[in-house]
């Protein structure tokens, strides 16, 4: 395959956000939170007040995700949600050891804080959790357990689970009229799939994006549930696809983006058949496809 690198315009999806989680897990649990400052109050969906009472002096416990959602679990029975959106970043910062994930930004290049971190928590051995967001889409919000409740169930099943299955997805896609790509992208359908895996699991699946959901036959559905799950789980083995420019301590980097077969690769040859890749629009979203090798 030729030498490409993904455009930098698109939001972190499943398997960016379950690394994320994954390396935070392993840094920020069971440390008492000693300060917060909310540099832009528009980031955080509480007050400012609420927000800090409820964080200082508490610990995270557990994080978990659901689709492109982060929850990090405090030790008085709430819970911080956090969505990365469109170029939210996470970056935990511990004297010289750095953990980054999210947006692909060189967001390590500056010092942190910089004029794109909205909101900083520090932890008793002096580390420190910053949110970065340049276009400033996401938010961090403190729920209890019944708004958490309200929240998951705007999420369809997470792809990597049992109850996604060809069962669930045929009983979706009946009278689906709109393309399957469309509907992959919907949440509400399938949680944390976006435009990179949309892509990435329908040329593994021999399937035009612009295709009618309705269309699918029965043993193509098990196909694209099959592909959507072994495409997540490899982009998850290799950390993601927007963790180019971002490294950890033990030099750890993403680069599912070699790996790529159409997603970015609009007029470049198909790795498949040798001819020119397709780029077109579905759903309002850049989609590369081969017409030869997708029916």
């Amino acid at each position: 395959m030729d030498n490409w690198q993904p455009k930098t315009n698109n939001m972190p999806e499943l398997p960016e956000v379950e690394t994320i989680k994954n390396d935070l897990s392993e840094k920020i649990l069971n440390k008492k939170i000693v300060g917060v400052e909310i540099l832009n109050k528009k980031i955080v969906r509480n007050s400012a007040n609420y927000f800090n009472e409820k964080l200082i002096k508490k610990c995270f416990t557990e994080i978990t995700r659901r689709g492109k959602l982060m929850i990090l679990e405090v030790d008085n029975g709430l819970f911080l949600l956090i969505h990365l959106r469109m170029t939210g970043q996470l970056i935990y910062q511990n004297k010289d050891e750095i953990i980054a994930g999210g947006h692909e930004q060189k967001a390590l290049a500056e010092k942190l804080p910089n004029k794109h971190t909205h909101v900083a928590i520090k932890f008793a051995d002096n580390s420190i959790l910053y949110y970065n967001d340049l276009r400033r889409f996401g938010f961090l919000k403190i729920v209890d357990k019944g708004e958490l409740v309200k929240e998951l169930e705007k999420f369809g099943p997470e792809p990597l689970k049992k109850d996604f299955n060809a069962t669930y997805l045929k009983t979706k896609l009946k009278n689906k009229n709109l393309a399957i790509k469309a509907f992959l992208l919907n949440q509400k359908s399938i949680a944390g799939i976006g435009n990179i895996y949309a892509d990435e699991a329908l040329f593994a699946a021999k399937m035009l994006p612009n295709r009618g959901a309705w269309s699918l036959s029965d043993k193509e559905i098990e196909i694209l549930v099959k592909e959507i799950k072994k495409i997540l789980q490899k982009s998850i083995k290799y950390r993601g696809t927007t963790f180019n420019n971002y490294r950890d301590s033990e030099g750890k980097k993403g680069n599912f983006s070699q790996m790529l077969k159409v997603y970015g690769r609009g007029g470049k040859k198909c790795v498949n058949c040798g001819e020119a890749l397709k780029k077109i629009k579905v759903g309002g979203r850049g989609t590369v496809f081969c017409e030869k090798c997708q029916v």
